[in-house]
């Protein structure tokens, strides 16, 4: 195994919408085992760099890198592994999802490509269902007839069903009952770090941040201004996009001893 396996790498990436900077000179490293959090506010570029992390678009300058090669457009030989080591859940559950497949056949796919790339998950369906608390029964349902907050469970157990290398999420449980929200974020970072996946959790909500991830680096005017232990960045936030998200939610947040 090389040093580069397994690593998700941003170098130097710059982004743009027409003449509108939105990343400008991101450096950005998500190794196996590692939870970061890239905090900022709302339409700021976090789902921008989740993109270009993930490979569904490609950087203006820069490289992003996974196991040393490129996630944009890898050679067909391999997508499926690819697919299988480096997951990402959106916003919208159903991106990569088609609504009119059952809980099953999605699950089903998920773990075929995990097959198909030689990796033996040791999983079936009910599993991978318990995996984030979805009924068993809910593997005979179509995908359109789940609710917001079953199809976001769904989009998670999906994820990481493959036994992935590293997870994006892109403000994973907005749709989420915020009653449910701490419990399903607990469970989601049990599970990763029994698994030892890396996870980007891309966020402007400091309550999950603070359940899932220890390290953080907050983005603001394109470019990653401030990053450090979660503590250290809540307890004495040096830039005022920090300073602002930590005003709004102040005591919600608690801070990891």
């Amino acid at each position: 195994m090389s040093g580069t396996d397994g690593v998700l790498e941003a170098k130097d990436v710059w982004a743009a919408y027409g003449s509108t900077p939105v990343l400008q000179g991101v450096d950005l490293t998500v190794r196996p085992g590692e939870s970061i959090g890239l905090l900022g506010r709302s339409g700021i570029g976090k789902s921008t760099l989740v993109e270009l992390l993930a490979g569904a678009a490609r950087p203006d300058r820069g490289s992003v890198t996974f196991g040393g090669r490129s996630t944009h457009k890898p050679p067909r030989r391999d997508r499926k592994s690819v697919r299988a080591r480096l997951r990402t859940v959106h916003q919208n559950a159903l991106v990569g999802i088609d609504p009119l497949h059952t809980v099953e056949r999605v699950l089903t796919g998920a773990l075929g490509d995990a097959r198909s790339a030689g990796r033996s998950t040791g999983r079936d369906v009910d599993e991978v269902l318990a995996l984030l608390d979805l009924p068993i029964g809910y593997a005979t349902r179509r995908v359109a007839t789940l609710s917001g907050g079953e199809r976001q469970r769904l989009a998670l157990a999906h994820a990481v069903a493959t036994r992935p290398e590293v997870v994006l999420l892109d403000e994973p449980l907005t749709a989420v009952d915020p009653g449910m929200r701490d419990e399903l974020a607990d469970r989601l970072g049990e599970l990763v770090g029994a698994e030892g996946i890396g996870l980007l959790v891309a966020s402007h909500d400091l309550r999950l941040l603070d359940r899932l991830t220890r390290h953080v680096h907050v983005l603001a005017d394109g470019r990653l201004v401030e990053h450090g232990p979660l503590r250290d960045v809540l307890a004495d936030p040096q830039h005022e996009d920090t300073r602002a998200l930590v005003a709004a939610l102040g005591h919600t947040v608690r801070v990891p001893a």
